[in-house]
């Protein structure tokens, strides 16, 4: 077997200078330009081409007008190079973070609620004070979130604080209190409507809930038991704001979601909030984190969701000092 047809015994051959100059010459175009960018003469430049299309056993440039092209073969190499190039910058920005006591990605999930106003504004401020980090952010049901943030899969969760929270290994902080409200889209004839309305006057209407065993939709459920309306029977059920968004607007649903959400979407004119005839908590807010990995990075991304979530965000301010 050759050592390319085993695809790894000719890669024990191959260093990362070689794919920086693949990248390079192909950049510049002529091996007299790439050998100046690289600080090394034309000859030298010549031997390392050279040595790596022995490595492949195939060209890797050919002449085309007054510039070096890529072959088929020397594509696939770049392919490769940007690949191996941009693990190891990346590898070398972790490691440098590490010796810091710091991260260079922080991965947070978040509800509904956080996702309103408190996480876009906590990623933006929290970008500007850490360029180098890179954030992920995962919206699902609290619970889900808490999961994934035990298995450490998480770094940290801006989420409903309840039971689920108090595991041993967690760390958690009110950040607000929420509410559910009730909403509908301009697909709906009480778009714009400011009547007072009987929750149990609306348990006919064609309803968007979220999905059974997430918070909401346990405090929904009470509240329509309390309202004598325990029947109603939901047309869709769903925990992304995506969908109850675009389902809103394509036809005549009726929908809950946080205040938070609510107040959010009101604002653009996504949504309007339907005034019933109560008030329905969802509950407390807050940012969680495991006890054992709380990292400078993850403390810094709290400390800022903490001074967005003051009322008015008056603590915005302190939190870019």
């Amino acid at each position: 077997m050759s050592d390319l047809a085993d695809g790894f015994t000719w890669a024990r051959r191959l260093k990362v200078r070689h794919l920086e100059s693949l990248l390079v010459l192909e950049q510049a175009g002529t091996l007299t330009e790439a050998a100046v960018r690289l600080h090394m003469t034309q000859s030298a430049m010549s031997h390392w081409l050279a040595e790596m299309e022995s490595l492949v056993g195939a060209p890797l440039v050919v002449r085309g007008g007054r510039r070096l092209e890529l072959t088929p073969a020397g594509q696939l190499m770049k392919r490769l190079a940007i690949s191996v190039l941009g693990d190891v910058s990346r590898a070398g920005q972790a490691l440098n973070a590490s010796a810091r006591g710091k991260t260079t990605r922080l991965h947070v999930g978040s509800v509904w609620s956080g996702v309103a106003r408190v996480l876009p504004m906590a990623v933006t401020h929290f970008q500007r004070l850490h360029p180098e980090v890179s954030v992920t952010v995962t919206e699902q049901p609290v619970g889900t979130l808490l999961e994934r943030l035990a298995r450490r899969e998480l770094d940290v969760v801006l989420g409903t604080i309840d039971a689920r929270t108090y595991h041993s290994g967690l760390q958690y902080e009110t950040l607000f209190e929420d509410d559910i409200c009730v909403v509908v889209g301009r697909g709906s004839p009480l778009w714009g409507d400011t009547c007072l309305h009987p929750l149990g006057s609306l348990v006919h209407e064609q309803w968007i809930v979220p999905p059974k065993g997430t918070t909401m939709r346990g405090q929904w459920d009470s509240a329509l038991i309390d309202a004598g309306a325990p029947w109603l029977q939901p047309k869709v059920e769903t925990a992304a704001i995506t969908t109850l968004l675009t389902l809103l607007h394509s036809g005549n649903y009726i929908g809950v979601c946080s205040e938070e959400m609510t107040r959010y979407q009101s604002a653009h004119a996504m949504v309007h909030k339907v005034a019933i005839d109560r008030v329905i908590r969802f509950g407390a807010v807050g940012v969680v984190w495991n006890k054992d990995l709380y990292s400078e990075t993850i403390e810094a991304f709290v400390q800022i969701a903490r001074e967005i979530s003051r009322p008015g965000g008056t603590g915005l301010a302190a939190a870019a000092r």
